[in-house]
């Protein structure tokens, strides 16, 4: 008999195109680009086959040779996953949590866990962090976050395979965005209840917001340039900002040193 799935069954809630911001960041990174065995885990993909359905067909743009294998804790959900991707292939199902199970000794270039520790205790995280990058191969990434019901607001993690964590990446829309204090709504578990004055990411999210007010002197030329005028701004303050290409995107990294908790 397989060991019992380790974790909680997540909520279930999704939709198309919700995680399309962290696909696209997934598609772009050495740590697929480079895997000699391209395979992604969707860790907790929730009550249908959509969300690893759209990361294999993003993924393979990038790598044609990528897999992609979701994993529930319940069983009812695998199967119904199995029964919407009938005869898709380089996708496949299976019951697991943050054991990862995976056949053939088979080791993940990426695991991605979104929507998954949220309903986990703050306490919890190190613990699931190190359990799911225990099954990375090597050179892998955890890649775990938090988005809102329809991807416009998204914030994820990098985590290496010791389990360290090294970047904090935030994905907005800029159409029609008014305040980007409102990634702190959709801050990954590690930082959500972190942002409160004295942490670093209660000072990076009003840094963010500070330089966004000052930029709309530019806002007539558009929400790209006024994003970009602030992110620079932050660089130009000394905030260790990265993913300068991405920035036209309403995405921004910043190095875990500069959020993590105090």
């Amino acid at each position: 008999m397989s060991p019992s799935p380790v974790g909680r069954p997540t909520r279930g809630t999704t939709g198309v195109n919700r995680l399309r911001r962290v696909d696209r960041w997934i598609a772009r990174h050495p740590a697929l680009r480079r895997a000699d065995d391209p395979l992604v885990v969707d860790l907790g993909f929730g009550a249908s086959a959509v969300t690893p359905l759209e990361l294999h067909a993003r993924l393979t743009r990038v790598r044609p040779d990528a897999t992609v294998r979701g994993l529930e804790i319940d069983p009812e959900r695998v199967a119904r996953a199995r029964a919407q991707a009938a005869g898709v292939t380089g996708v496949d199902f299976a019951v697991g949590g943050f054991e990862v199970p995976m056949p053939h000794g088979r080791r993940p270039a990426i695991i991605r866990a979104m929507n998954v520790l949220r309903q986990y205790d703050e306490a919890d995280v190190a613990a699931a962090w190190e359990r799911m990058c225990g099954r990375l191969a090597p050179g892998g990434i955890l890649v775990e976050g938090t988005c809102d019901e329809i991807g416009r607001v998204v914030t994820w993690v990098e985590v290496g395979p010791d389990a360290a964590p090294r970047t904090l990446t935030v994905s907005l829309r800029l159409a029609g965005l008014e305040d980007p204090a409102i990634l702190a709504e959709r801050l990954p578990k590690a930082l959500i209840h972190r942002n409160v004055p004295g942490e670093g990411v209660h000072e990076f999210v009003a840094a963010l917001q500070r330089e966004w007010v000052r930029a709309a002197a530019v806002a007539p030329f558009g929400a790209v340039h006024r994003w970009r005028t602030s992110v620079e701004a932050l660089a130009a303050a000394g905030w260790p900002v990265r993913g300068r290409s991405r920035w036209r995107l309403g995405e921004v990294g910043v190095e875990w040193s500069a959020v993590a908790p105090r």
